[in-house]
Order: C-alpha cells, then structure tokens, then sequence
C-alpha cells in the first residue's frame, strides 16, 4: 500500500533501465589517487602525512579539523606523492595525492567484528566519527553532527533515505537489494542511540526487488517499519521525506532534529554499520557510472580517489558513435556538471551521468519569455512562487526575494526548471540569488 506524498513535484523519466539490473561489480584503481581534505561540509581535514610517506588502505591521512569536520582515510597502499591542490568535483581544493602501489594492502584491525550491543552509546558515536561518516546522499554533512541533536529526548523517526528518485542512478537500489541486513542493522544502531524513536525505510515504489529485500530483512525487527511512497521527484528531498513520514512542514531556517527527524541516506546507514561492526572506515562506495554516452553502463563499488576518467573506462568507455555532451557527478536534475573527467570520486559521489545529447543546451536555443503559466508553482514541493522569485532576481531586488518572497526557502531541486515551457533557467537563477544574498551576509 502506497503512503502520502508532498505537495507539488515533478515525474521526469526516470532512466533507470541503463544500469537498473547491474549487480554491483569490484573494481580496484590503477593510477594514482587523490584525495580532497573537504569532502565533506564543514572545514577541511588536516593531513596527518608528508610527501614520501608509506601509507596503507583504511589508513587515517587527514583528521577532523573541527567539530564540522570530518576524517580523511587513504584507499590504497602506496607512497605518498604530494600535498597540493588539484581539479575537484567542487572545484579546486588542497589534495593529498597517493602513487598507488595496486597491492591494497590494508592497516591493522580493519574489518574487525564488534558487537555493537556490548558498545556504549558514546562508544558507538565514537566509532562512526573515527570512520569519518558522512551523508552519502550528496549532501556530505558529517554524520556524527546529525546523530548529536540539541534535545535528543525530542527525535521521534530515524528515516532511512531510500528513495532515490534523481533520474539514472541506481547505486542505492542495487545496495538495498545487496546488503538488506547490514542497512536493517545499522538502522537498529541508530536506534540504540534514540531509543524512543521509531525507524523507518522509505522507498520508492519503482523498486521492487528492493522493497522485497528489505521487507524480508526486517521480519521479526520491532521499532522499525518500512514505508512505500510513489514515484515522484523529489522525493529523496529531506525536507520531502521528512513530510512524507511525518506529516510535518519544516522551513530553512530549521533542522530535521527541530521537527522530531534525522535523516540518513541508505548508504550513509550501511556505512554506520560497517564503521561501527566492522571497524571498516568509510573509503569506498557503491557508484552508478551510467548514462546514454556510456558502452557498459553498471554499478561499481569504488575506492575514493579514483579518476572519473578511470572509472569511465571500467564500464567500457563512451559507446561507438557517441560523444560526451554534458558529464554529471550525480543526475541530471541536481548534479554537478564537470569541465573535466580528471577529478577524484569523493565520499558522497554516487555516480557518474554522462549524456550523449545535453538537453539543457538543446533549450536555450528556445528559451523564450515567461507565460506565466504557473506551472512552476505548481511543482514546486515548497509551495513557493518561481515566476515572481525569478522577476525579483533577475532585478537583484534581492529584499523581495528574501523577504516577500521566501526564496531562501527554494531547495533548488530543479523541478521549476523542468517543467517551464518557456525553457528559463529558473534554477541556476536561484541559486546566484541564494549566493548573491549570503555574500552580502558575509560582508
């Protein structure tokens, strides 16, 4: 049986067909290794290593500096080359760069078993902020920040993101299909540190084979239950899900923890269960690497660090007759669009989009004036008005954006953008506005 839904959203095709069914497939980097200080929101690690260093897998190379920070761990053995900056998905940031040796060899006491009901609830934080934990689902807030709320007495749902609805990728699905127990599992050590809360999976109705895995994975569970919502973008939004679960709108300006929540992506779960039951540090992931420009399109569980470009050539390279128009590190609703394939997978890359035909290019050759038609403001999932916040933007009459308006509000999912027949670039425009406006805070 279906659950609620939330207000407004979109149904673009979901293209899950190109890597739906690819059981996910090892694969191990063969050049060198770079990994960025800041994968994470918050400030970036400090090394712990020097140029001409050994290292070895599973090794901690950066440490948390700060509380809104989180560890840096090395997936490779080798020597280590350089401190320096390179080409991020984000940009450009200071990066410890590995000469990977290929032997992997791993530090002592990893994968170590622990039996997470003998750990203190201190013990258990502990573990997941030493694996350097963060959001798998893009976001990248450090994971031990989320489980430390102001009022922890006041969280009533431990929701497990497992909607992934972003168009193409499929790295969530196969994983809850792959390792239902280890997600249950992390779920109930969520659960061990709010005991009265009540655990719930969310998933998207267009994943079957999940649902049945992980229904069957939860049998005989208590506290927890799971939750099938219809396909519909954005789901997968926390402030969507949040609504979906719990019935309640939450603003900006407010965090989960204020309407009772805490939010976890699926994978962010799976490697709570694996930094707390298996002293495992988070340094590899389940990555799509999909899209109508790809030979093998396919699942792959990737060491952070490894070339984009790299990554590419294990799923066979660009298919014979296509051309790369537009490479994504996410998906083609919310992704970040990347000048370059020479940068590393970070902790939160889930996937590689890359498209033979860049849509959004093929429309600005239509872009025409708005209609006011309204059906942005109809998919808008925060019930805000796009037309007027673009008018206001457009004037950098930045006061009616934020005041009248509530632009700050916009979770720029892009759904606006998507469905505007005059083809505005309504989401890029919001979020200059969102930058223009906390420049000026700053200032």
């Amino acid at each position: 049986m279906l659950g609620t839904t939330f207000r407004g959203g979109v149904h673009p095709r979901d293209c899950k067909e190109f890597s739906r069914d690819a059981a996910p497939v090892v694969y191990d980097a063969k050049g060198e290794m770079v990994f960025p200080l800041s994968q994470h929101i918050g400030k970036p690690a400090k090394p712990l290593v020097k140029p001409g260093d050994p290292v070895l897998a599973g090794q901690k190379i950066a440490e948390a500096d700060g509380y809104v920070s989180s560890p840096v761990y090395c997936s490779c053995s080798g020597t280590v080359k350089a401190i320096e900056r390179r080409k991020t998905i984000l940009g450009e940031s200071e990066c410890i760069v590995v000469d990977n040796d290929r032997q992997f060899r791993e530090g002592k006491g990893i994968g170590a078993e622990a039996d997470e009901a003998q750990l203190s609830r201190e013990e258990i934080l502990r573990r997941i902020r030493e694996a350097g934990v963060v959001g798998m689902g893009g976001a990248s807030f450090p994971t031990p920040v989320k489980l430390e709320p102001k009022n922890p007495e006041g969280i009533e749902y431990i929701i497990v993101n497992g909607a992934e609805c972003e168009p193409y990728i499929t790295c969530d699905d196969q994983l809850m299909r792959t390792h239902p127990k280890e997600i249950v599992r992390g779920l109930g050590i969520l659960l061990r540190l709010f005991p009265q809360a009540q655990g719930v999976i969310l998933i998207e109705e267009n994943k079957p084979e999940a649902i049945a895995a992980i229904q069957e994975a939860m049998a005989g569970q208590s506290g927890m239950r799971l939750q099938i919502a219809p396909k519909k973008y954005p789901q997968g939004g926390e402030r969507a899900i949040i609504k979906v679960v719990s019935g309640r709108d939450t603003q900006i300006s407010q965090l989960p923890a204020d309407a009772g929540c805490i939010v976890d992506n699926a994978a962010t779960v799976y490697a709570v269960y694996e930094a707390v039951c298996r002293s495992m540090p988070l340094f590899r992931r389940i990555v799509s690497v999909t899209g109508t420009a790809v030979r093998n399109p396919g699942n792959f569980i990737v060491r952070a660090g490894t070339s984009c470009a790299e990554l590419l050539e294990a799923a066979g390279g660009v298919k014979e007759g296509a051309e790369i128009k537009k490479a994504l590190s996410g998906g083609p609703m919310m992704g970040i669009a990347l000048p370059s394939l020479n940068v590393p997978m970070q902790k939160g890359s889930g996937a590689l989009v890359l498209l033979a035909e860049d849509e959004a290019e093929q429309s600005v050759t239509k872009l025409t004036n708005c209609i006011r038609c309204g059906r942005c403001v109809e998919a808008c999932p925060m019930g805000l008005m796009p037309l007027l916040m673009a008018a206001a933007a457009q004037r950098k009459d930045y006061k009616r954006y934020e005041q009248k308006l509530y632009g700050l509000e916009c979770i720029t999912c892009g759904s606006c953008t998507w469905v505007c027949p005059a083809k505005r670039p309504l989401m890029q425009t919001f979020k200059d506005a969102k930058a223009a406006i906390l420049s000026a805070r700053r200032k």
